[in-house]
């Protein structure tokens, strides 16, 4: 039985923690290093590895002071880190200790981009948000849809760790988007006044993230497009302007 933490970290990340009954904890895309530490003091937790996303500095700030304070931690990553890290790129799977993660390779936000799951965590970084995605930055538009739809793959309980607290401002413009959608109105009023709205559910996510419903011919029809990848591109470029 594993037990999730979440730190708050710079303006919006999220640092995510998860730690076994040993009080061993594994820490995901660590964007400053001393909240961390200061967690991991005050809770008696032991640090066994880093998992990293991606390369943007949000994510990666603070792993050389965390490497510094704890140096037996091992840090896992995708190849475009440059850190001393050990790559993922051709993997499929990560165990460390008695955790063990499944990898998907997640290219969209950024070309490297990796995602972590340990039934029911998936650890999402910057590819999907609650009731969003990523920019894309590195990749193109093909490949980030059919990485989200990799991710919707993944069982209904599935618990979204994502990387930034983003929920309220992508409810905002899904329900700007589709202003007749009752479970997108009825979720922004439900989480309107909470300051931390993760982990959602995939089911939850299926129901209210527009990046996840391209393939619904009723969107397609709506906006008058005829497959999913032109609505897709359509959505992104309407929520990199709002």
């Amino acid at each position: 039985m594993f037990h999730l933490h979440v730190i708050p970290a710079l303006k919006d990340n999220y640092i995510w923690l998860l730690e076994n009954s040993h009080k061993q904890v594994i820490i995901v895309d660590p964007g400053e290093a001393k909240p961390v530490i200061n967690y991991l003091n005050h809770h008696e937790l032991l640090p066994l590895a880093i998992l990293l996303t991606h390369h943007h500095i949000d994510h990666v700030g603070g792993v050389s002071e965390l490497k510094t304070k704890y140096p037996d931690i091992i840090i896992y990553g995708p190849r475009e880190i440059n850190l001393p890290i050990t790559y993922l790129t051709n993997q499929n799977e990560v165990s460390i200790g008695d955790f063990n993660f499944e990898v998907f390779h997640l290219p969209g936000h950024t070309l490297g981009h990796l995602a972590y799951y340990c039934h029911p965590y998936l650890f999402s970084g910057d590819t999907l948000f609650s009731a969003g995605c990523g920019r894309i930055f590195e990749g193109t538009y093909q490949q980030m849809l059919s990485s989200l739809k990799k991710l919707k793959q993944l069982p209904d309980d599935t618990l979204v760790c994502a990387g930034h607290e983003y929920t309220l401002a992508n409810l905002n413009f899904a329900k700007n988007v589709v202003p007749d959608d009752k479970e997108i109105m009825v979720y922004f009023n439900s989480i309107f006044n909470k300051s931390v709205t993760l982990p959602s559910t995939l089911n939850k996510e299926k129901q209210i993230n527009l990046f996840l419903r391209c393939e619904e011919k009723s969107l397609q029809d709506k906006f008058n497009f005829n497959d999913e990848l032109d609505l897709f591109v359509f959505f992104r470029s309407l929520k990199d302007n709002f």
